[in-house]
């Protein structure tokens, strides 16, 4: 059977709109269920929702770190644009009705000062194209129920994006140490995960030169100003109920929202 991008993005797209899940992505188990053809998809969700009047904001890796492939059971990184609708101020309220499953990841995310992409970007160029890093939370969700996914799931659904909120705490690189800074997520203040920075591969500019390097497969370039998101560096908490939710690193800052029922 001949993968149908356009149903699969129907498909996508009508499940955002709705709220609600659908059970398994036509096709997702046929042999043409690749990464690639996963990305495809994506970008023609992406083309729909900003013919409507949304804006790509950026990009994310996600599924870097061990301890998310082992939670959703996939084996390689899953990666995804960021649309400007997406992105939440900080300390105020996000409704658990905007989302069906979600969790909340936390990561440094970068903010670009100029374009980045290619088959060679390394660490350094990373380096180089980065204005400056704040603390972030991620809303991941997933338009399949009970984010029962593989590569090919997640890549269609934009790597699972759900939801973005940055702190306001911008740092140069050179003024924190990302290969080696703990952080966590608190629920209502008890701590429910831990992590550090070293889990996104080593360290999150060395995962933001791999996205490039993958990306550039499909002629994709990160661009000046986009909000670039490496990765998490612990396990994703579930969202269940409403409530305070915190994300921190060590020496750096801390970033959250409150979680509404409405």
């Amino acid at each position: 059977m001949t993968l149908d991008i356009d149903a699969l993005a129907d498909t996508l797209v009508a499940a955002r709109d709705a709220g609600k899940p659908v059970t398994e992505l036509p096709g997702a188990t046929g042999p043409e269920a690749t990464a690639r053809n996963g990305f495809r998809v994506q970008q023609e969700v992406i083309r729909r929702l900003v013919d409507r009047g949304d804006r790509v904001a950026g990009f994310k890796l996600g599924n870097i770190a061990k301890a998310m492939q082992t939670q959703f059971g996939v084996d390689e990184p899953d990666y995804g644009y960021l649309l400007a609708s997406q992105f939440h101020p900080e300390n105020l309220a996000i409704a658990r009705s905007g989302f069906i499953h979600p969790y909340v990841e936390l990561e440094p995310a970068f903010v670009l000062k100029a374009d980045l992409g290619g088959p060679y970007v390394t660490a350094a160029d990373v380096i180089s194209a980065t204005d400056y890093v704040v603390p972030a939370l991620e809303i991941i969700d997933s338009r399949v129920r009970d984010w029962r996914i593989g590569i090919f799931d997640t890549l269609a659904d934009c790597g699972s994006s759900g939801g973005v909120v940055l702190g306001a705490q911008p740092r140069a690189l050179s003024e924190v140490n990302l290969s080696d800074m703990p952080g966590e997520i608190r629920l209502d203040g008890a701590v429910v995960a831990q992590g550090n920075t070293r889990a996104i591969y080593g360290n999150p500019v060395s995962a933001v030169a791999w996205l490039c390097r993958r990306v550039a497969d499909y002629g994709v370039t990160l661009r000046s100003g986009d909000v670039v998101l490496p990765g998490s560096c612990l396990a994703a908490a579930r969202l269940h109920t409403p409530g305070t939710v915190t994300g921190g690193f060590a020496a750096w800052g801390e970033v959250g929202f409150e979680l509404a029922p409405g």
